[in-house]
């Protein structure tokens, strides 16, 4: 389970006075339970998503995982993934070694990793471009490999900024049902940020709606 306490978090544009942008947030988000955030651009989510996250420090307040305060954890210890909208795939590796990368910064072997891509690979029908470059591959094709690569190291937290933004909205359809079907499957609390509110109840468990730095109930 997640769970965040009094998140508070101020943003200063250069020049301007600094402004709230998380005013005492709180969540809880059960594992195997997918919450979706709405809001526009400029209202947080995605600063709330690098605080869960541990890539930005709240100004005060707790996160919790599985009723542990890891607030001051690193982000490499929290066994959390978070996906881009931009995918964030190296494209100095194959297909493959994307995906085996978060399972050999764990410490497996290179060939064990590869094998577990693999296979996490052929489950995403992405085994045949496994020796492949990234950049060579669809946008849909490239959005599964950056969530096969999520899950392989089988997180405690899935944090989604806007997965599909970069995608046409024939594919969204498509692909929010293939990665909700996908999600589904692991035991693990997601949070999926997006400003679509369709795709929120299409993916969403419950839907939030991040107001004023405050999330209200949608749904």
């Amino acid at each position: 389970m997640l769970e965040l306490g009094n998140i508070v978090k101020h943003w200063q544009a250069p020049g301007a006075a600094p402004r709230v942008l998380l005013a005492g947030l709180n969540l809880q988000v059960d594992s195997g339970q997918t919450v979706a955030i709405l809001g526009p651009s400029g209202s947080g989510k995605s600063t709330l998503l690098k605080i869960i996250a541990g890539l930005e420090a709240a100004d005060s307040g707790q996160v919790f995982c599985q009723g542990q305060d890891i607030s001051a954890m690193p982000a490499h210890l929290r066994r959390f993934a978070l996906m881009f909208q931009d995918f964030a795939l190296f494209p100095h590796l194959s297909v493959q070694d994307n995906v085996a990368f978060g399972l050999v910064e764990q410490g497996q072997s290179r060939s064990q990793a590869r094998a577990q891509a693999l296979a996490m690979l052929q489950r995403f029908g992405m085994a045949a471009h496994a020796l492949g470059r990234v950049w060579q591959l669809s946008g849909g094709e490239q959005q599964r490999v950056a969530l096969a690569r999520a899950l392989i190291t089988r997180p405690r937290v899935l944090l989604l900024d806007e997965p599909f933004s970069a995608l046409d909205a024939q594919l969204r359809t498509s692909m929010r049902a293939e990665f909700a079907q996908h999600i589904s499957s692991a035991p693990m609390a997601v949070v999926w940020v997006t400003h679509d509110e369709a795709e929120a109840r299409a993916v969403g468990a419950r839907g939030l709606e991040l107001q004023a730095g405050v999330l209200q109930q949608r749904w």
